[in-house]
């Protein structure tokens, strides 16, 4: 259907005819006599004249079908398409991912092949906000510094294109866990809502930054933020020995669990351990259980500017306009001249 943007620009269409009969006349200067010793010089005289009205009158028309045209491009006509449901969940969901340098350990295996904690979490965790619609959703990257990588937005497929493009070490090589809750917070609290989560991907322990998990997470509990936290790192791995031979370690030794449970049960959250792939893949199918996404709905009208339209017709009449003004001022100065030749002929 049609619909106008600013229909109050409509009150605006009456002004030309408004300021034609408020204004005073412009005064006309009255032609000057002129004997014409022939009849039939006279009678072209008289065709030419109404020929000039008839023009006028087009003009004038013309000016106003073009004021007509840009008033209506000034309400901004548009053409409004079928109502669309968008699901809103109402809740914020903050994701931080450790890029320290311990995340490059390939204890991992991912479609048959091993790789390195951080390729496996990117892999999980990406498919996990593509399904995550109608919620907001923002990144934080942490190393030895805590960065805001994208900020809280419903755009899912920006924020999954950032977290492929992160790299071990970006953010420095230690694990400032602290300072990632804490920035967690701070953009947070922005936004006002019951339902405001922050899950936690790491695989080490606090070793840097200004905060201590444990004061972070008191800071998330007064600001009713729920911390959902996850120890990446398998239990067992095979490395090459000294003597060629095949030794058994744990890669996860670093892992401090104790202060990950610590962390989730002051927010009311939960603190989950992925050793494998499968594992963080059943951590996340449990957040979507834990979080549900659809909780109500909005409706949004797509729409269509039709301005272009009219404008460019104006525009195309305000030429032919133009033009009908070109020619009349050539025609009288070509008369004003042949009449200055004929006294110059009749005098001599």
């Amino acid at each position: 259907m049609m619909h106008f943007a600013w229909p109050w620009v409509w009150l605006l269409l009456p002004l030309p005819w408004l300021l034609r009969y408020i204004l005073p006349r412009a005064e006309t200067a009255s032609p000057a006599a002129l004997r014409v010793p022939f009849f039939a010089r006279l009678q072209q005289l008289g065709t030419q004249h109404e020929r000039r009205v008839s023009t006028s009158q087009l003009r004038r028309w013309l000016a106003y079908l073009v004021w007509i045209l840009v008033v209506c491009a000034a309400a901004r006509p548009q053409w409004l398409g079928q109502p669309i449901e968008l699901p809103l969940s109402g809740r914020d969901l903050m994701l931080a991912v450790d890029l320290s340098g311990s995340m490059q350990t390939q204890d991992m295996t991912l479609d048959g092949r091993q790789v390195d904690r951080l390729t496996m979490i990117k892999s999980v965790a990406g498919k996990f906000i593509a399904q995550r619609t109608g919620d907001r959703i923002g990144l934080i990257l942490f190393g030895t510094h805590a960065y805001l990588q994208t900020p809280l937005t419903y755009d899912r497929t920006t924020v999954r294109t950032m977290l492929d493009e992160a790299a071990i070490g970006m953010a420095g090589k230690a694990t400032a866990i602290g300072d990632a809750i804490g920035l967690a917070v701070k953009r947070l609290r922005n936004y006002p809502n019951q339902s405001r989560v922050l899950i936690l991907l790491t695989d080490g322990a606090n070793d840097a930054g200004e905060v201590t998990p444990l004061q972070a997470a008191k800071l998330a509990a007064q600001e009713h933020i729920r911390i959902y936290t996850i120890g990446v790192g398998a239990e067992r791995m095979l490395v090459q020995g000294f003597f060629g031979n095949q030794v058994a370690v744990n890669p996860s030794q670093d892992l401090d669990v104790d202060a990950l449970r610590k962390i989730a049960k002051a927010t009311g959250g939960r603190f989950f351990r992925a050793k494998n792939t499968d594992q963080l893949r059943e951590i996340y199918h449990e957040l979507d259980r834990l979080e549900p996404t659809v909780t109500n709905s909005a409706t949004f009208r797509p729409f269509r500017e039709l301005y272009p339209w009219p404008l460019g017709l104006a525009l195309l009449l305000g030429l032919g306009f133009a033009w009908l003004q070109l020619p009349a001022r050539i025609r009288t100065a070509d008369t004003s001249a042949s009449h200055r030749q004929q006294t110059r002929e009749s005098l001599t």
